[in-house]
């Protein structure tokens, strides 16, 4: 009779049990830079997503460059280590005795220099400059200069607003509006020193399923987006609850015209209903790699 019976876990000692963490604590992520701090976001936040279920709490500590930054920014993370929830850190800072008093702290480090660096100079058989500032700074002001101009090329040929010296765009962006064309724009010129304009498809380009006229003679530099009816109609409605403008009806529409400008014109696109600005952007340049096109000069 008793082998009916359920059989109970095994006791675990105290000193083994493992604290339970409050469902709804968010966990504090420290990303800490001697720079602007984007690098390492990009590379911290890429290996937090593969942690969709845990939310996180982030925090941009930038422009970290002196040892008694550093202690103070050390005292922060050892009192967040007091917390109920352990926190993260990701750091890039270059100066050695920057980042060994940051390394010091209580808290869990996850070092994007430390190590990549030295075995760096190891295969190269060159000392790095060990000097903050190096990969978002102005210390190659050529590719800084290209990345400005394009700033304000994007910015004057933005949603259409102007035709002028559009040929100079490397890439043209198209689509029916509110579909990502203006953010995918300025990362693909702050990021990448593309020139990059942007055109809305509106009805009359979609109901005659032809190029705006501006833009049809660089037809070979357009690259479309597309979304999903669902998530335009969402977007628009932000904007115009209600309206015809954000109704599923018009978005469908439009959006199936689109494609079949696309279409016609063998004009590449992509989908942003699911990716990412950063996403969207690689994709945008490899396809610029593919037909051939190269930045042209400022």
């Amino acid at each position: 009779m008793n082998a009916d019976l359920p059989i109970p876990p095994p006791q675990i000692p105290a000193a083994r049990r493992q604290p339970q963490k409050p469902e709804d604590s968010a966990v504090p992520v420290f990303f800490i830079s001697d720079s602007t701090g984007i690098s390492a976001e990009t590379m911290g936040n890429a290996l937090l997503l593969q942690f969709p279920s845990v939310p996180f709490e982030r925090r941009l500590m930038p422009f970290v460059r002196t040892v008694e930054e550093a202690r103070e920014v050390r005292a922060d993370l050892d009192a967040a280590m007091d917390g109920a929830v352990q926190p993260l850190v990701f750091l890039t800072v270059v100066d050695e005795a920057v980042r060994e008093e940051l390394r010091a702290t209580k808290a869990p480090v996850i070092d994007f220099v430390s190590g990549h660096l030295a075995q760096l100079e190891d295969r190269l058989g060159v000392t790095g400059d060990h000097a903050p500032a190096r990969l978002h700074g102005v210390g190659d002001s050529r590719r800084y200069n290209r990345r400005m101009q394009a700033v304000e090329f994007a910015i004057e040929h933005d949603d259409g607003q102007s035709v002028r010296a559009i040929e100079k765009a490397d890439v043209v962006l198209i689509a029916p509006s509110r579909c990502g064309k203006t953010p995918t724009s300025m990362y693909l010129a702050l990021m990448h020193g593309i020139f990059v304009a942007n055109y809305p498809l509106v009805d009359e380009d979609l109901g005659d399923e032809v190029l705006p006229e501006s833009i049809a003679t660089i037809a070979d530099r357009c690259f479309g987006l597309l979304t999903s009816p669902q998530r335009l109609s969402a977007v628009r409605s932000e904007r115009r609850a209600d309206s015809r403008y954000a109704s599923i009806e018009q978005t469908r529409w439009e959006l199936s015209r689109a494609r079949r400008v696309y279409d016609m014109h063998g004009i590449p696109f992509v989908d942003s209903s699911n990716k990412s600005v950063e996403e969207m952007s690689t994709l945008i340049l490899q396809s610029l790699a593919r037909r051939g096109t190269t930045p042209h000069a400022p």
